[in-house]
């Protein structure tokens, strides 16, 4: 995958793209990460990419020239257009669906804005999708491109170690994960469960996923509303609720 992010700030990323799991997977060649400075492209001698907002208001806007050919110079040569990212507050709400539906691509533009806003014809004569993070505002997309270009770059073939982490991740299957012990058996007075030391990987199985509809229940319950749990799961939701009564009766 080729991942370009156009931004007034490309040092920012200089950390994030070159350590850990993103910088692993740079090394090896599965993902190509570019920053590209689009106050390269202003067409102005004072090489400014924001003005202020016609009908007047508060804070100063980015421009269309400098975003629009920053992009076309990056998609001039190829054959196909790439899926190109706006990270914005207003965008549709990030998720690991999203995600996996990112990593299939083969190539991503995200344009990183600052200031108050952008040009209203970016969004609606350049980019293929708007993404946020949150229902939050930060001074600028840079943090929330990184965020969505980590959880995307982990889901590439031969990024992660394990090819199975992704896979059972929080959100991957529909819940959130089950919890996890190591070494030592016991730290002070708390031990890891019977259960993951009896070696019988059928129980174990069952009771990690009988873990991650309580872990679900317990802290997003509204996720259970879309998941389709079997028979038995049901009836394991039901004995969990019947103990949480129990106890606080």
């Amino acid at each position: 995958m080729r991942i370009d992010v156009l931004t007034l700030f490309p040092a920012m990323f200089d950390g994030v793209f070159s350590s850990s799991i993103l910088g692993k997977a740079r090394e090896k060649g599965i993902v190509e990460l570019n920053t590209v400075n689009f106050r390269d492209y202003s067409n102005n001698k004072h090489n400014t990419v924001d003005d202020y907002p016609y009908g007047g208001g508060g804070g100063m806007v980015l421009k269309p020239e400098p975003i629009f050919m920053a992009v076309e110079a990056l998609t001039e040569p190829l054959s196909s257009r790439p899926r190109i990212v706006l990270m914005c507050p207003q965008g549709e709400p990030f998720t690991q669906r999203k995600a996996e539906e990112l990593a299939k691509e083969e190539h991503l533009i995200f344009v990183c804005g600052h200031y108050e806003g952008y040009d209203e014809r970016i969004r609606e004569h350049l980019v293929t999708d708007e993404l946020s993070i949150g229902d939050y505002v930060l001074t600028g997309g840079e943090l929330p491109a990184m965020v969505v270009i980590d959880s995307v770059a982990r889901l590439l073939p031969g990024v992660l170690g394990n090819e199975t982490s992704a896979v059972t991740d929080s959100f991957s299957t529909g819940l959130l994960e089950y919890p996890h012990y190591t070494r030592p058996v016991q730290f002070r007075e708390w031990e890891v469960p019977d259960i993951l030391l009896s070696g019988h990987h059928a129980n174990i199985e069952k009771w990690r996923k009988r873990q991650a509809i309580l872990r679900t229940w317990q802290k997003r319950p509204d996720l259970l509303e879309s998941y389709p749990l079997t028979k038995e799961e049901q009836q394991w939701l039901k004995e969990i609720q019947q103990e949480f009564e129990r106890k606080t009766e």
